[in-house]
Parts: structure tokens; sequence; C-alpha cells
């Protein structure tokens, strides 16, 4: 796979949004999914083959765009035994789910059932594939009681909470550093503590699972950036509570959000090419960088970033995080003072 440079200096490059980031191949698979057609994804995802991480990362993309559409399900029809159809299916019945539950549709729990059927057909189709699991991580989340048993499994770790350990372990089987499965273990355990305001251990279970995922996370792993998720996470929740001011803002200056950012460049992305890499992960390390006081640490990911450019972080820390739009002022702002303070 061949993918374009990201360019070594973003200044004056106007903030670009798109998907697929540095990743052409996937960006002109879009292209053909958006105008109804299937047959350049299944290139793409053949000619992935068994690169799980990045299997994982296009499929993941290719599902939140096939969703609004029976694409996949045109696809599985002219070829039933493909299992990169099977996989998609399970992706985008997954965002199906997810949307209808965030949208408080009545379909809601026909099509988590739907989903979760989808995804062990996908896991028995190819056992050795990892985004199966991924997707019924995914689907973890919206289980906020926790009623099934395979969402109240104990942790490895004693600190963690119980959730759905066994579903990671799947992945853990599959692909041992994957990047998705740990963030949707993430906003699994978000999810749990959404509302525990009063219960300091419930939200800190997050940023214990985080600093436990780094603590092991080999250089050059894109878990090693997770921690800077869970911070932003803490953050606009103190904020939405009322707490703000030079205090709060301190937050990225302090151990450990200070710490970790340091590792997440000293040990991510300095041991990797940043155009392989995931450009929300990348904002995630500008923002922390600048927002921690180092603004010629951020300089560096913002070259290597060149235009793109994603809502969050910046949406989340912005002063008013209710206008889209503060987002890409709050990004431009931020690259602009990095890139001043570098010179």
């Amino acid at each position: 796979m061949r993918l374009t440079s990201g360019g070594h200096d973003a200044r004056g490059l106007r903030p670009v949004y798109s998907p697929a980031g540095f990743d052409n191949e996937l960006r002109g698979a879009l292209e053909e999914l958006r105008a109804g057609h299937w047959m350049a994804m299944r290139t793409l995802l053949g000619r992935t083959g068994d690169s799980w991480g990045l299997r994982t990362a296009r499929s993941q993309v290719l599902g939140v765009v096939a969703a609004g559409s029976q694409v996949v399900e045109a696809w599985l029809r002219e070829d039933r035994g493909s299992a990169d159809a099977r996989m998609m299916l399970a992706r985008v019945s997954v965002e199906r789910a997810v949307r209808a539950r965030r949208e408080q549709h009545h379909s809601a729990g026909e099509l988590e059932k739907t989903a979760r059927q989808a995804c062990y057909a996908a896991a028995e189709e190819l056992p050795a594939d990892p985004v199966p699991w991924v997707c019924l991580l995914a689907l973890a989340r919206l289980d906020e009681r926790q009623e099934r048993g395979e969402h109240r499994e104990r942790a490895a770790e004693p600190m963690l909470p119980l959730g759905p350990w066994g579903l990671l372990y799947r992945v853990y089987e599959r692909d041992r550093y994957n990047r998705e499965a740990h963030h949707r273990m993430l906003h699994f355990l978000h999810a749990r503590s959404e509302g525990a305001a009063g219960n300091s251990g419930t939200r800190a279970s997050a940023v214990d699972f985080v600093r436990w995922v780094s603590s092991w996370a080999p250089a050059g792993s894109p878990l090693l950036a997770l921690p800077l998720y869970a911070y932003v996470e803490q953050y606009r929740r103190e904020t939405a509570e009322g707490r703000s001011g030079p205090l709060l803002r301190r937050h990225w200056t302090q151990d450990p959000a200070a710490l970790d950012a340091r590792t997440a460049l000293l040990g991510w992305f300095d041991h990797t090419d940043p155009t392989s890499q995931s450009v929300l992960d990348l904002n995630h390390l500008a923002h922390a960088l600048w927002a921690g006081g180092r603004p010629a640490d951020a300089a560096r990911v913002f070259a290597a970033l060149g235009p793109y450019f994603t809502q969050q972080p910046w949406l989340q820390v912005a002063e008013d995080p209710e206008r889209p739009e503060a987002a890409r002022a709050e990004y431009c702002r931020a690259r602009e003072e990095s890139f001043a303070a570098d010179r």
C-alpha cells in the first residue's frame, strides 16, 4: 500500500477533514462506495489481507459510510461465500444499531440483536479475523446495565471493573495491540461512568485502564496515545459540570496528562511514519503537547499532519463546544501558536 506524504510544513494549509486520512486507496474506495458501488471496497479489503490492524481501521471507516445504504447487502448477495462481505455486514449492522440507540429509535433493540448475530456469523466465516470481536466490543457499550454475562467478566488487572474483557481477549488472541479494540473498551468504561458524579472510583476506571494499557504497549504502538483520549473526556466532563478557569486548564501541563503526552511523542510518534497513522491520534497528540506548554513538539506533529484536521479533540476543549465551527478555530489557533513558537 502506498500512502501520501503528509508534508513537512503545515503552515498556511487550510484544514481538511477526511475520514481516510493519508490512505489514498481507502479514499478511492469511499468515493465508489458513496456512488453505490462495492467493487472497489472488495478489492481494497482483498489487498489488505491479514494485515489485521489495517483491516480493522479500513473496515471501520467503510462501515460508517456504508451503513446508510444497502451496498454491503448487494455485495453479499453476489458473493455469499465472501468472508470480507460477511465482515462488512457485521460492521454496518453494528453502526446502524449504535445510531438507532443514540437516536432512541424504536428499532434499536432489534437492530442490536441483528448486529450481534452478524458478528458471530462473520467470526465463524473467518476465525482468525479480529474485526467481528471488535464489533462485539462496540455493541457492549449499548448494554448500559451490563445485563449480558460477557459484559460482566473480571479483568486480568485487579484494579479494573467488571466488563467485556473476554471479548477484548478474543481480539488480543488475533491482533494483540489492536487500536480500535482498546478504544472500544475505553468507550465502554466511559459509558459505564456516565452520570456517575460523586463516584470518583467509577470515573477513575477509564484513566486506570488507559494507563495500564500504556504500561505494556510496545514502542511504536498507537496504544501509547490512548491515555490522551481519556484526559480529553475527563476535561469535557469537568467543563460540563461547571468547572473552568486557569486551574482546569493546568490539567494538560501536569502529570499524568503531561507525562503521557511525552510518552506518546517519544514512544509512538518518534518511532513510526506519521503518514501510516491515524490522523485522529495525531490530532490528539498535537493538542496535548500544545495545551501542555510544549509548542515546539506540537509543531512537529502539526507538520506531520499536513492539512488533516479532526473535530475531536478540538471541539471538546473549545470555549464553546456547542458550535461545530469552534473546533476548526481552536485547531487553527493551536497550530499557528505552535509554529510561531517553533520559529
